[in-house]
């Protein structure tokens, strides 16, 4: 477990994978929709989001994820703990403020291994920092109803398996888009946090055949 946090800890001061990774996880417009703008604005929202992994009882590393109250921005769909940055918050600050309000993960216990490539949404106009954070042990979470309607955690191994990667064409928006997500929850895990999480498993996938 170690070499993997000695290995993500090199590898995210390095060059990342980025937009590559990213847009294979982006809905795809079928008939006329919009392609999906990777570039922001001047004028742009910053957000960041906690990439929060710990051991289990296995000693295999899990990621913690979160399905978001219905009455909120992106209501009813999987997400890391996270949200809109304060004044004068660096992303970490902001990841590790947002994890306590919505799943009570204190900062203190949070190892900050790095951060990934930022990912615009232009749904919301915010500029989103992925940081990789590490727990040595499964946290007692205390989910804030208000923002989080459950949080769950799942193997980082189980979402290599191409088992667990659909692909269906949805309508969004008065248009058909090919959508991959991943099938770990009754819930899909797709859009911006499908697109952060895949630009991390490249990341994992470099760490397994370095190994082999």
């Amino acid at each position: 477990m170690q070499d993997l946090l000695d290995f993500l800890e090199q590898r995210l001061s390095q060059n990342l994978p980025g937009k590559k990774a990213q847009i294979e996880m982006a809905p795809e417009p079928v008939d006329g929709g919009d392609i999906r703008e990777m570039e922001p604005p001047p004028e742009v929202n910053k957000s960041s989001v906690l990439i929060l992994l710990f051991p289990n009882e296995d000693d295999e590393m899990e990621l913690v994820l979160t399905l978001r109250s219905h009455d909120i921005d992106h209501g009813g769909q999987i997400s890391f703990p996270g949200g809109r940055a304060e004044k004068g918050e660096s992303p970490h600050q902001t990841a590790l403020r947002e994890a306590k309000e919505e799943i009570g993960v204190l900062p203190d216990t949070v190892t900050i291994i790095g951060e990934l490539s930022e990912l615009y949404v232009s749904h919301s106009n915010n500029l989103v920092t992925p940081v990789v954070g590490f727990i040595n042990k499964r946290p007692d979470f205390i989910t804030n109803p208000a923002e989080v309607e459950e949080v769950f955690a799942v193997e980082l191994k189980s979402l290599l398996h191409k088992k667990n990667i659909t692909v269906e064409d949805w309508d969004l928006q008065s248009y058909t888009y090919r959508v991959p997500y991943w099938d770990v929850h009754q819930v899909p895990l797709w859009g911006a946090t499908a697109m952060m999480l895949n630009e991390f498993l490249d990341l994992y996938r470099e760490f397994i055949n370095k190994k082999s």
